[in-house]
C-alpha cells in the first residue's frame, strides 16, 4: 500500500484523485471549499475515476451523513476511532469491491434511511428487469449485508459465483460497487428496511 497524495480540502482532493491515479481515496466530511461528501459525488460522476473508490474516514457517524456518502458514491463509512490496522484492513476491503460500513453505522438504521430516497432518485425499473433471477438474488442477499462466503454458502454456490453475479448485476444496473449496489436495492424497493433473508 502506497499514499500517493494528500489533500487539505474537498476540491484539491477530487484533482489529486485525477492526477495521482490512486485506487482508494479516504475522505474526510467535514473540509474547506468543498466538504467530503460533495467531493465523494465529483469522483463518483467522473467518468474517467470510475474505478476510484471512496472510503469515508469521519467523526461524524451520524446516520443522514452515512446514507449522504452513500448517495454520493462511497464505497465505505467509518469512524475516526478506527485502530491504525483496521483503517488498513478497511483500504483492502474497500478496494476489493466490498462495501464496508463501522458498526456505528448498523445496517438497521442505514436501512431504514435508504428506504427514503432522495427526490428523482429512484432507478428505472425497466433496468433492474434486466438482472437474471440469480443476479437478483445476489443483489438482495448483500444488500441485507450478507458477505460473499456469507452468500455462498446460503446458495450453495462458490463465492467467485456470487461476485460473478454481483458484478454483471452491478455493469447492468451502472454502479459503480457493491455499496451503490445496495443503496440501489433499497431505492428501487427490491430490499425493504428492517427485511432479513
Amino acid at each position: 500500500m502506497e499514499v500517493v497524495a494528500e489533500a487539505s480540502d474537498g476540491q484539491e482532493a477530487v484533482e489529486l484523485a485525477r492526477s495521482a491515479r490512486a485506487d482508494v481515496v479516504v475522505m474526510d466530511i467535514r473540509m474547506p471549499r468543498v466538504d467530503g461528501l460533495e467531493a465523494t459525488r465529483l469522483i463518483g460522476q467522473d467518468e474517467d475515476l470510475a474505478g476510484v473508490k471512496v472510503l469515508v474516514l469521519t467523526t461524524f457517524e451520524v446516520d443522514e451523513f452515512v446514507v449522504q456518502a452513500l448517495r454520493a458514491g462511497a464505497s465505505g463509512f467509518l469512524g475516526k476511532g478506527v485502530e491504525p490496522a483496521q483503517l488498513l484492513d478497511a483500504i483492502r476491503l474497500v478496494a476489493a469491491d466490498e462495501a464496508l460500513l463501522s458498526p456505528t453505522a448498523t445496517k438497521g438504521l442505514i436501512a431504514r434511511f435508504l428506504a427514503q430516497p432522495s427526490p428523482g432518485a429512484r432507478p428505472d425499473p425497466a433496468r433492474f428487469a434486466t438482472l437474471t433471477p440469480r443476479e437478483r438474488e445476489v443483489m438482495t442477499l448483500i444488500a441485507t449485508g450478507l458477505s460473499n462466503d456469507q452468500i455462498a454458502e446460503r446458495l450453495f454456490v462458490t463465492p467467485v459465483t456470487v461476485k460473478t453475479h454481483a458484478n454483471r448485476a452491478m455493469a447492468k444496473l451502472g454502479a459503480r460497487d457493491r455499496a451503490q449496489l445496495v443503496v440501489m436495492a433499497y431505492e428501487s424497493g427490491l430490499v425493504r428496511a428492517g427485511e432479513t433473508r
